[in-house]
């Protein structure tokens, strides 16, 4: 009913129209008033053997520096009222470009010497996702799996046709070797070793080799070998509009089979959102996450089993990801601002901040 509808009415009947007229106006002028939503950011920066004994104080400052920048980068975003998948590409971007993560440049390195890169993101408004698998030219995975969500009908797109397609949109393209570091090429070169598998050639475009022989302090010069075999980046972001959405951007695995893909572009696996339930990012064995679909799991036991994001992350992740033997860890959050992470892991370099409040970063297992 329209003003000018409840005006004749309200002159042919009693008074107690008027009021109910009155009111139904009042309740339609409040639904559409935008709700002013709280906004809140999780995201993590890879899981795995990370422990005090591996890491010395400047390297655990260089670590919790960069994680407080890159959630700051988000929260910048949704502060001034900018969308989830905004402040999400803006972090991830970020953590792509910083040599300390396995994601863009500073991603691992396939058994063919190559770094292929996996990416994802997904609305959790309307369902809409998109992904890349194999890409080795486009700066910013993240933002070319975006690009496929928003300009194309398609979800997933892989190797040289999604670069090609990061081109043919004016993503920033660039040379393999920029993706190049030499800590994580002499990671490669120790793995393979240890499997009895040939080393591949140096990539083309790749600095020099340095001289003489590698020390295990120039081969891992932050962490174990192990901390970054189930490496991956990803934020989770609730904006102002009560909107949420995931996303993530990893490197794979230290000398995976070429064309290998993992968990992380794979919707519902290593990525999913849903304002009906939560947004999930994950970091881990990416096989097992494939397996038991662990985003979507965790999402599902939310909406259809009305558990707490965090009983529901820690059901997948403490008892069925570990029955499995698999490793790992996720962040979540949902549209009430509720923000979770559970790992099975030593550790899992991860942070959080809801709107007025203040960073919260971590590494181990057992910080607060």
């Amino acid at each position: 009913m329209d003003e000018a509808q409840c005006i004749i009415s309200t002159m042919r009947k009693p008074a107690i129209l008027l009021c109910l007229c009155l009111m139904v106006l009042t309740t339609q002028a409040q639904q559409s008033q935008p709700v002013d939503h709280k906004w809140a950011v999780v995201l993590h920066g890879g899981a795995g053997v990370i422990e005090r004994s591996h890491m010395d104080a400047k390297t655990e400052a260089a670590y919790r520096a960069d994680l407080q920048t890159a959630i700051q980068k988000a929260a910048d975003v949704l502060d001034k009222g900018g969308s989830a998948l905004d402040a999400i590409e803006a972090a991830i971007r970020f953590m792509e470009d910083d040599p300390l993560f396995n994601a863009g440049r500073g991603a691992v390195f396939t058994a063919a010497g190559k770094n292929e890169l996996d990416s994802a993101i997904m609305d959790g408004s309307n369902l809409k996702a998109g992904a890349v698998a194999g890409v080795t030219r486009t700066r910013h995975p993240i933002s070319l799996a975006r690009a496929v969500m928003e300009k194309s009908p398609h979800v997933m797109l892989i190797g040289n046709g999604a670069d090609e397609f990061a081109a043919e949109h004016g993503l920033e393209m660039v040379d393999p070797s920029f993706f190049f570091t030499e800590r994580r090429w002499q990671g490669l070169v120790e793995e393979l070793k240890k499997e009895g598998k040939p080393i591949p050639p140096r990539p083309l475009g790749a600095p020099p080799a340095p001289t003489g022989k590698p020390s295990a302090k120039l081969v891992f010069p932050i962490e174990s070998p192990d901390a970054h075999k189930f490496g991956t980046v990803g934020v989770v972001a609730l904006d102002k509009q009560g909107n949420i959405a995931a996303g993530t951007s990893t490197g794979g695995v230290t000398a995976k089979m070429w064309g290998r893909v993992g968990d992380s572009p794979i919707i519902g696996a290593g990525t999913y959102a849903d304002n009906r339930s939560c947004a999930v990012s994950g970091t881990g064995t990416g096989e097992y996450f494939i397996r038991l679909t662990v985003a979507r799991t965790i999402c599902a036991l939310v909406q259809y089993k009305g558990m707490s994001l965090q009983d529901a992350a820690d059901n997948v992740i403490q008892r069925q990801l570990t029955d499995m033997q698999g490793d790992g860890g996720i962040i979540a959050i949902d549209t009430k601002g509720e923000m979770v992470w559970s790992f099975n892991t030593p550790g899992m370099y991860r942070a959080r901040i809801s709107e007025g409040g203040k960073a919260e970063v971590g590494m181990y297992k057992d910080d607060k």
